[in-house]
C-alpha cells in the first residue's frame, strides 16, 4: 500500500484505528473530522476477548490501560439504594459484565489521536462537501474549498455518516431502529462513587438509569436508557434530546432527579438512539464504509 493516498471521514474510533493501520501498512492517510476537536465523553468501551488482542497488536496496551476507569465492578440496585446483584471486574476472566478493561468513548479516541498524530494528516473543523470518482481515484471537495485527489475514501463517520447518505442514499433506507434510546453526560460527583458503577433499572417501565465512576474521582458518567418506538429528534439539535430525556425520566425515581438537575451545566451530553444499520454492500467503487457508519451492531 506504499504511497496509497486515503482519506478517512470521521475522528473517533473507527477512523483513527483504520490510520493506524493504514500507516503501517505505508499509506498516505487524511483524517478529516467535521468538529473542532476531539469529542469528549460518551459511552464506556469494553474491551473483550479479541479485542484485548488488537490492542496489544496496536501497541497500545500500556496506554490503554493507563486510560482505563479502574472500575471495580457494578451493583444495581433497588429505588432506595439498596444492592440487588453485584458484579466484579475479575469475573469470567475479565470478560463479565464489567471488563476488565474498559476506557470511556473519548478517552479512547485520545489515545488513538496520540498514536497516529505524527504521522497521520488531521483536519478539524472541516467535512467532505462533494466527491466524484472515477476508475482511478476519488476527487474530494471539502466544505472549506479545498481539492484533493485520493486513492480511496473510507466513511468512519458514524451512525449518522454524511458519506453513507452522499454515496449510497438516505439514512432512512438503512437505519433500523431498535425500539431503546440512550444518554450520557458527566456530573460532579456528589454521590460518593468510589470504583463502583450503580445502575437502577425499573421494571415496570423497562427505563434504567446510572452513574458510572471515571478516572477524575471528582466527577461521575450518568446513563440513561429508554424504550422508544419511534425516534425523530435531529442528532444535531442538543436542546429538544434533553426536552426528550427530562420527558421520558419523569418520574423515575431514585437519584434521577439530582443527576438531572447537572444536564444543563454538562460539557459532554450525548443522546441518540440505539440502531442498526443494515447495507447489502459496504463499497461503492472506490468508497467505503466502516464501523457504525456501515454495521452499527
Amino acid at each position: 500500500m506504499s504511497g496509497i493516498r486515503v482519506l478517512v471521514a470521521g475522528a473517533s474510533i473507527a477512523g483513527p484505528a483504520l490510520a493506524h493501520w493504514l500507516r503501517r501498512r505505508g499509506a498516505e492517510v487524511t483524517v478529516v473530522e467535521r468538529a473542532p476537536g476531539l469529542r469528549p465523553g460518551g459511552q464506556a468501551v469494553d474491551a473483550r476477548g479479541v479485542a484485548k488482542e488488537v490492542i496489544r497488536r496496536m501497541g497500545l496496551a500500556a496506554a490503554v490501560r493507563a486510560a482505563c476507569t479502574d472500575t471495580a465492578g457494578a451493583h444495581t440496585v433497588d429505588v432506595d439504594g439498596n444492592v440487588l446483584e453485584t458484579y466484579r471486574a475479575e469475573d469470567d476472566g475479565g470478560d463479565g459484565y464489567i471488563a476488565e478493561i474498559e476506557i470511556l468513548r473519548g478517552d479512547l479516541s485520545q489515545v488513538l489521536y496520540d498514536d497516529t498524530r505524527d504521522s497521520v494528516e488531521y483536519i478539524f473543523g472541516d467535512r467532505i462537501a462533494e466527491l466524484t470518482q472515477d476508475a482511478d481515484a476519488v476527487d474530494v471537495t471539502f466544505a472549506s474549498g479545498d481539492r484533493r485527489r485520493f486513492d480511496l475514501v473510507v466513511g468512519a463517520d458514524g451512525l449518522h455518516s454524511a458519506l453513507r447518505a452522499m454515496v449510497f442514499g438516505p439514512r432512512e433506507r438503512f437505519i433500523r431502529h431498535l425500539g431503546l434510546v440512550l444518554a450520557f453526560y458527566s456530573v460532579p460527583n456528589e454521590f460518593g462513587l468510589d470504583r463502583w458503577f450503580i445502575e437502577y433499572q425499573d421494571q415496570e417501565s423497562a427505563r434504567s438509569a446510572g452513574l458510572r465512576p471515571i478516572q477524575d474521582a471528582t466527577q461521575a458518567m450518568a446513563m440513561f436508557a429508554f424504550p422508544a418506538a419511534e425516534f425523530d429528534v435531529d442528532y444535531r439539535d442538543v436542546e429538544a434530546q434533553k426536552r426528550l430525556l427530562r420527558e421520558q425520566t419523569a418520574g423515575l425515581g431514585w437519584l434521577t432527579p439530582r443527576i438531572l438537575a447537572h444536564l444543563d451545566d454538562t460539557p459532554d451530553f450525548y443522546l441518540d438512539q440505539v440502531a442498526q444499520v443494515v447495507m447489502d454492500r459496504w463499497s461503492n467503487g472506490r468508497v467505503g464504509l466502516l464501523g457504525d457508519a456501515a454495521f452499527s451492531a
